[in-house]
């Protein structure tokens, strides 16, 4: 390709004043630029200061901050873990209370169950020891304490029940507000970490946009402490829901123990009672069967003398009789007449006497075996009784707690029976 030259064409020539009018134009206008240069280059230089100097503070003041939020995020969330920690071990200590609570009401089943049996027992009682005696009303009494006992424990049982799906709300709550601060310190952490020279910091759309979901730091504040004030109420309620259960069971032992020393003086009273009217009864059959023998033998006495007099006064009369036929004159009104009709008469009124003492003596006969046996059925139904109450008595001994005895006893007023190894063998 061809080049084509070109000519300048010469400025004309200036005059002198021009020239000087020129030089100086030039001069003003470079002592401008210069002191325009100089007034910008000092305006730049403050501005980087200036703005090195806020940078470096504001950067400064937000990392202060930050480690302050960090600071305070681990302290809710420290205190959250040691409430969470409690309610873990209020928790575990409830559900023991429950079951020690719901072994204590099973173990109502025996003194329900012998206290039931004693009254059917009791209720197989014939006649006139069939009564409603001090030992029935306090073996009713008892069954009364112990359904009620029943009722009260399974009540407490249900408030525990209640109390520890509560505590697993709180717990769920706590576990979820715990997890949302492990992640806003994993998240505080790294922005702290975070400066001008790391790889991983872009340009965002629209980095000052608030969330939806972004509440106030004094919401943020009311919100830990409510669920701080949550956790703790219930904690309290769970302790005293605890006391409440210990409480209760030992109420129902006590008022159980106590109903069950009474039942049991009334029957051993009862008992006492039926072998002292046994025994009179036993002495009373005893002799009256000696009279019964006695009035036996008398009456056999009797009738051996009523017959020996029956037969004098067949010989009396058939001496008096054949006397009659005495010839004559013979047949005079003589002493032997005479003593022979005294002998008749009298004979006679003895066996009146003896006829009237041995019928008295059969009705009384009578009614001794009458009352001897009145006697042995009455003895017969004290002694049935007597064998029921025993039996019961037998019976309630299943009631009777264990008594620890040797080292068990020890560790127990020690208060060391927990700290001591359980053999499993």
């Amino acid at each position: 390709m061809q080049s084509v030259v070109t000519f300048e064409k010469p400025l004309p020539h200036l005059s002198l004043p021009d020239w000087d009018a020129r030089l100086y134009g030039l001069q003003v206008t470079a002592d401008t630029r210069r002191a325009d240069a100089f007034d910008l280059r000092h305006s730049a230089h403050q501005l980087r200061n200036e703005t090195r100097i806020k940078t470096q503070w504001d950067s400064y003041h937000n990392n202060n901050r930050l480690r302050a939020r960090v600071y305070e995020i681990e302290q809710w969330k420290s205190t959250l873990q040691e409430l969470l920690e409690r309610i873990d071990r209020e928790m575990s200590a409830l559900k023991e209370e429950k079951a020690s609570t719901e072994r204590e009401l099973e173990q109502l089943n025996m003194p329900l169950l012998v206290c039931s049996e004693c009254l059917s027992n009791r209720d197989g009682r014939r006649s006139s020891e069939l009564t409603y005696d001090l030992a029935d009303t306090e073996l009713k009494k008892e069954l009364c304490v112990t359904e009620s006992n029943k009722k009260m424990l399974i009540d407490r049982c249900q408030s525990a029940w209640e109390k520890i799906n509560k505590l697993e709300v709180v717990k769920f709550k706590l576990q979820l507000d715990l997890n949302d601060k492990n992640e806003a310190l994993l998240i505080d952490k790294d922005m702290l970490s975070l400066d001008k020279d790391c790889a991983n910091i872009t340009y965002k759309t629209d980095s000052l946009k608030t969330p939806n979901r972004m509440i106030t730091y004094e919401q943020w504040l009311n919100k830990c402490e409510s669920t701080k004030k949550m956790a703790i109420d219930e904690l309290q309620d769970t302790l005293r829901l605890r006391e409440m259960l210990f409480v209760a069971r030992g109420r129902a032992r006590n008022a159980l123990r106590a109903q069950t020393d009474v039942t049991n003086y009334m029957m051993r009273r009862r008992i006492y009672d039926t072998q002292r009217a046994r025994n009179e009864l036993q002495w009373q059959k005893m002799k009256m069967e000696e009279n019964m023998d006695k009035l036996a033998s008398e009456l056999k006495t009797i009738g051996e003398q009523f017959a020996d007099k029956v037969n004098a006064l067949k010989v009396a009369e058939t001496r008096l009789e054949t006397r009659g036929y005495r010839p004559g004159i013979e047949l005079a009104s003589d002493e032997a007449d005479v003593g022979l009709k005294e002998e008749v008469r009298n004979l006679r009124e003895t066996i009146r006497q003896l006829q009237e003492k041995q019928d008295c003596a059969k009705a009384t006969y009578n009614a001794l075996e009458a009352a001897s046996i009145k006697i042995a059925i009455d003895l017969n139904d004290k002694e049935q009784s007597l064998e029921t109450d025993t039996q019961a008595l037998e019976m309630r001994a299943a009631l009777e707690p264990k008594r620890p005895q040797g080292t068990d006893k020890n560790l127990i007023l020690a208060s060391m029976k927990d700290e001591v190894p359980v053999d499993v063998n």
